[in-house]
């Protein structure tokens, strides 16, 4: 009887071990979908025409918009500009839409170009997918994807030039390594890829990659986090140019970002805060239409956190070195926080050759230079490209 006693407890207690870790792991952990559907599918087409002008960022925002389905989900896109024109491709950040980009990519359609940009999956009006990584493999996958999309000929030897902003500089140093020949130029805008470790907060990174801290868990901590208030956020660092590094003073404040403070300078520049522009304070709301609009988006965002091109990527970076002389152009902004000049110009610069191989610029701004100083940086492209 004590044997058959002992039986059934041990028996009672492995039931309720196994319902609770299921109870556990069904509250705390997400269900893995296959798509994550976007705003497009999932309530923009109820909206008034007063309502839709409301939102930050409108599917209207450029010319010759389309919808590619893919086994990913679908993925927005737009193309516009001379047919015949020199083909530039945008890729944009990791928490912002390809609307950050319009003050380069419509001025250089207006001066001859076709020009494409999109939005990354789960990000503005594309699906995310939802049970796959988002590391080099997806992204690339997604640009082959989009080239494939368009009626003209973008692939090929010399078939494109290619323009990466932050996240999108670091999938776009990537893509051009895979792919040499395919790119004509490429320029990278304070690009990923290379970002120090001892740069994002130790703990950060624990949380963010270690998988310690349950999806659900993590996702509510993430998306509060990217709706605080920028200027509460994101710590300000003084770097001190490497010529300066003789005196005595620190060169950087006494804490590191973490990776959500780091993704919402994309947004608002922490430097010239306040007071900040319109399109910043345009951007910054996108962010958070975003995240109410867009199911995918936390998702998309901590799976990027953890498996994009953000650090490490020096392997691809010596291949750039292999390009043809005056090919590739690296712009930086003065203030950047994020992407720091002088740590790349340490770390990146000698892996791609040097300045004799590259065309590299430190520009006026933060990380988002390329929506608060745009003409400077188109400037800085037409001399790249020999424009007058």
């Amino acid at each position: 009887m004590e044997e058959i006693r002992s039986t059934a407890i041990i028996a009672t207690t492995v039931a309720v071990t196994v319902a609770l870790t299921s109870l556990a792991q069904f509250a705390l952990w997400s269900e893995k979908r296959a798509v994550i559907p976007g705003p497009l599918s999932t309530g923009l087409h109820k909206l008034s025409k007063a309502e839709l002008a409301q939102i930050p960022y409108s599917p209207d925002t450029f010319p010759g918009a389309r919808d590619v389905v893919t086994p990913y989900g679908n993925i927005r896109v737009y193309e516009f500009g001379p047919e015949d024109g020199r083909k530039v491709l945008f890729i944009h950040g990791i928490s912002t839409s390809c609307m950050t980009l319009k003050d380069i990519a419509i001025p250089l359609a207006e001066k001859g170009c076709r020009v494409m940009l999109f939005d990354l999956f789960g990000r503005g009006f594309s699906d995310a997918p939802g049970d796959v990584p988002y590391d080099t493999r997806l992204f690339v996958t997604q640009i082959l994807l989009v080239l494939a999309s368009s009626k003209l000929s973008w692939t090929g030897d010399n078939g494109l030039h290619l323009v990466g902003y932050s996240l999108g500089g670091g999938i776009a140093a990537n893509f051009a390594a895979t792919f040499p020949n395919m790119v004509e130029t490429l320029i990278l805008f304070a690009p990923a890829g290379l970002i120090r470790p001892e740069n994002v907060g130790g703990a950060s990174r624990l949380i963010f990659t270690s998988g310690i801290v349950p999806e659900r868990i993590l996702s509510w901590i993430t998306k509060r986090r990217l709706r605080q208030p920028i200027a509460s956020s994101i710590s300000k660092k003084v770097r001190k140019s490497i010529s300066d590094a003789s005196t005595n003073a620190p060169l950087k404040s006494e804490r590191s970002d973490d990776f959500v403070d780091l993704a919402v300078q994309e947004a608002i520049d922490p430097v010239d805060e306040p007071p900040q522009t319109p399109f910043e304070r345009q951007v910054m709301d996108c962010v958070h239409w975003t995240l109410d609009f867009h199911e995918g988006f936390v998702q998309a965002f901590m799976s990027t956190i953890r498996h994009a091109p953000l650090m490490g990527q020096h392997d691809y970076w010596r291949q750039l070195a292999k390009r043809k002389p005056g090919t590739t152009a690296v712009l930086l902004g003065k203030n950047d926080n994020m992407i720091q000049r002088d740590d790349y110009t340490e770390d990146a610069l000698p892996l791609l050759g040097g300045k004799e191989n590259v065309y590299w610029r430190v520009v006026p701004g933060s990380h988002n230079f390329p929506f608060t100083h745009g003409p400077q940086t188109l400037e800085r492209i037409y001399e790249f490209w020999g424009w007058n």
